[in-house]
């Protein structure tokens, strides 16, 4: 594991296929290991196990939703959920089923989350973790 050359956290090893597809200019991207910084106040999303090669989320097609604080903030990239859409149902019903919609649509085959999602994982635990901090929110306003 390797650490971001900016905010000096500790990167998540993606694979290359990720960076490819979300690059705006993939020809930027080296042949070597990449990593992505989690860090939410850094700009930095792709670098190298060197540090020599860094990508910012300017760089980037997509949002990327542990970065960003205004709508509209991605939280599945497959199915184009986001976090208003989140609490809309919340404020609304008292409960989303957003997950569940992405459960069947994961269980159908019809995510790619590994080229989609910035993090180059399964987006569902962002959103579990994103509903139970609308949850607080909403209890707290």
């Amino acid at each position: 594991m390797s650490s971001c050359p900016v905010s000096n956290t500790k990167g998540k090893a993606v694979e290359n296929k990720t960076p490819a597809h979300l690059l705006l200019d993939a020809s930027r991207l080296g042949d070597g290991p990449h990593f992505f910084c989690a860090d939410p106040g850094c700009d930095v999303v792709y670098f190298s196990a060197d540090g020599n090669e860094i990508h910012r989320k300017a760089d980037l097609k997509v949002r990327v939703g542990l970065k960003e604080t205004e709508d509209p903030v991605p939280v599945c990239y497959c199915f184009e959920f986001t976090r208003a859409d989140l609490r809309a149902e919340l404020e609304r019903d008292g409960e989303t089923r957003i997950p569940q919609q992405i459960k069947h649509e994961i269980a159908a085959g019809r995510c790619a989350c590994d080229v989609k999602n910035p993090e180059g994982t399964c987006c569902l635990g962002n959103v579990m973790n994103a509903v139970r901090a609308i949850e607080k929110e909403l209890v707290s306003e």
